[in-house]
């Protein structure tokens, strides 16, 4: 198939996941995203996005943000905008118990509302949708170990199920097309999870949008589940590892921030994945979204964008 190169975009995800002290494997982890300081750094890290090579950025608006004020930004560095990125919690996480038709439970999904109506203000009609990154005290698959499905439990499944369901109809009411969005850490992360979500929920309703890096962080072959999908393939995020840091993470207990922390992730082509493999097995008529995504960078991040598009750019046309 050909791939375009109109349709690949980088998550700009190098300036905002970083350690406090770079030196110091052991300092605070920071989510930059969050920050409202990170206001102001915004427009310089889309510039330098724009200047490695990328014509595309992930959507994401910042709390702080309106979307006029986010969609002036965006042009200002001349991108164009792909799909972004929804999650939704499962309630009793949370201590929340919620009445089915309660108006609790209907604000329960506010985020999401909120993601439809960012994607339909940008004319984007495809998003990721995964279940959220719990990092409460006790939560196993990211304090303790990742990428293993630890604590699986049949029942909380199912309701993580109902739950990526009722957020996949909102979406679809609002023409937004949902694909599931597999991640390490959260309760979608093991291939028999995977295979679970997507029988139990109507493929009108949720396609797929895998995370190649996140797959074969949970041992998953990407190849083979993507050729397994293949009809339902909606948009994909590709990042690249370090497969024997994974493997390690998995063989003893390891968590989540560790193992990111001992260099799991890499550049694309810097890592072991096969991702030439992936792309191949991709449809012929595919015309989805490639999103790539360096979670923590190997190098300076601007060095990391640039690294990112010189792979892209010599497999996409």
């Amino acid at each position: 198939m050909t791939l375009h190169a109109d349709r690949v975009a980088l998550n700009p995800i190098q300036w905002a996941n970083l350690k406090a002290d770079p030196s110091d494997p052991d300092s605070d982890d920071l989510w930059l995203f969050a920050d409202p300081d990170f206001r102001a750094d915004y427009p310089g890290v889309l510039a330098q996005v724009r200047s490695a090579g990328f014509r595309a950025v992930m959507m994401e608006v910042l709390d702080t943000q309106t979307l006029q004020s986010y969609e002036r930004m965006v042009a200002d560095a001349g991108l164009a905008l792909a799909p972004g990125y929804a999650s939704i919690a499962l309630p009793e996480d949370h201590g929340v118990h919620l009445t089915p038709g309660s108006p609790d439970e209907v604000r329960w999904y506010d985020r999401i509302r909120r993601a439809a109506e960012e994607s339909n203000y940008f004319g984007l009609d495809t998003i990721f949708l995964a279940p959220e990154m719990n990092w409460a005290p006790g939560t196993r698959r990211t304090l303790e170990h990742a990428a293993v499905g630890a604590g699986f439990d049949d029942s909380r499944l199912d309701r993580v199920i109902d739950v990526l369901g009722t957020a996949a109809e909102i979406l679809a009411a609002e023409g937004v097309r949902a694909g599931l969005h597999n991640h390490v850490g959260t309760w979608v992360e093991t291939e028999e999870e995977i295979e679970r979500v997507l029988a139990a929920i109507p493929a009108s309703l949720l396609g797929a949008s895998f995370d190649i890096g996140h797959l074969a962080w949970a041992g998953i072959d990407p190849v083979r589940i993507l050729k397994r999908h293949a009809g339902r393939l909606v948009d994909l995020h590709v990042k690249d590892l370090d497969l024997e840091v994974a493997a390690a993470g998995r063989n003893l207990p390891t968590p989540y921030r560790t193992a990111v922390d001992r260099g799991l992730f890499r550049e694309p082509g810097l890592g072991h994945i096969d991702l030439d493999a992936a792309l191949a097995a991709l449809p012929d008529a595919w015309d989805g979204w490639v999103i790539i995504e360096v979670d923590r960078a190997s190098m300076d991040p601007t060095a990391s964008a640039e690294v990112s598009w010189a792979w892209a750019d010599t497999r996409f046309s």
